[in-house]
């Protein structure tokens, strides 16, 4: 089995038939999905989604690019979304200095937010972090030093010092279809280098199709091929990575194994 540990199923890309792509990826040995919020205000369309399907669980959170958006969102109130049976995470938030579509400070100010949610709640916080190695290695050891928290930096593209960072902090890095283009050697060797008690796999799914799909819309189905590619760069076989991954899937995201099955909530 394979765990797609971040999509983000409510995107208008899956509409016309979703059952049809969980059933896709079921299909192909993805037993689990985490769908990932981007907004806390729309929370209860991914609670909704993952209700629809035993397979399908989701996160509560604010992408850095809605950050100024959210901004009034709390701790406390992050806190008590998270306590939907179905909600396995913080997130995802962080900081994004590519498209720079919410100003920094409130990029920063959202993260720690999250950060504090995340402490209290025990669940992991989905991590995004783009063109921000610095401030991100920043604000993550010095929110560390305040009280430990479990993290995922998710669709990992950064450099090897954000990487490193993230396995001395004991976070887990997620690798999506990027790993897979022709032009990611650099991030293979990364790959190569993070403890294998420490690597995730994920789609992003609609984004960032994997070889030999790119250019496609991706779905949850297509992270098998980039668990192939994982499994070569690692030098293990696909069953163990399967293995290996789904292991620390299930105990980043815990709560997945400690909540009641969906026939037993009416």
């Amino acid at each position: 089995m394979l765990i797609d540990t971040h999509c983000h199923l409510d995107f208008p890309d899956f509409a016309e038939d979703l059952p049809a792509y969980v059933a896709r990826a079921e299909a192909a040995g993805v037993g689990r999905m985490v769908t990932i919020s981007t907004r806390v205000a729309r929370f209860a369309d991914y609670a909704g989604i993952a209700e629809r399907f035993p397979s399908v669980w989701c996160s509560v959170g604010t992408h850095p690019h809605q950050a100024h958006e959210e901004l009034d969102v709390t701790a406390g109130q992050l806190v008590a979304l998270s306590r939907h049976p179905r909600c396995v995470a913080i997130g995802e938030a962080g900081l994004d200095y590519h498209y720079d579509s919410s100003p920094r400070d409130a990029q920063a100010r959202g993260l720690r937010t999250h950060i504090a949610a995340a402490r209290e709640t025990g669940l992991p916080l989905v991590i995004h972090a783009r063109e921000a190695d610095d401030d991100m290695a920043a604000i993550l050891r010095e929110e560390m030093g305040k009280g430990a928290f479990s993290a995922i930096l998710h669709c990992f593209t950064a450099g090897e010092a954000l990487a490193m960072t993230g396995v001395d902090l004991g976070l887990y890095i997620s690798f999506s279809g990027i790993l897979t283009f022709k032009t990611s050697e650099n991030l293979r060797r990364i790959a190569r280098m993070v403890p294998r008690e420490r690597l995730l796999v994920e789609t992003d799914a609609p984004y960032l199709a994997p070889v030999p799909f790119r250019g496609k819309r991706n779905e949850p189905s297509y992270v098998v091929e980039t668990a192939k590619v994982l499994a070569e760069t690692t030098g293990v076989g696909f069953d163990e990575v399967a293995r290996i991954t789904t292991e620390n899937a299930r105990r980043c995201y815990w709560k997945m194994d400690h909540a009641a099955p969906l026939a037993q909530r009416a």
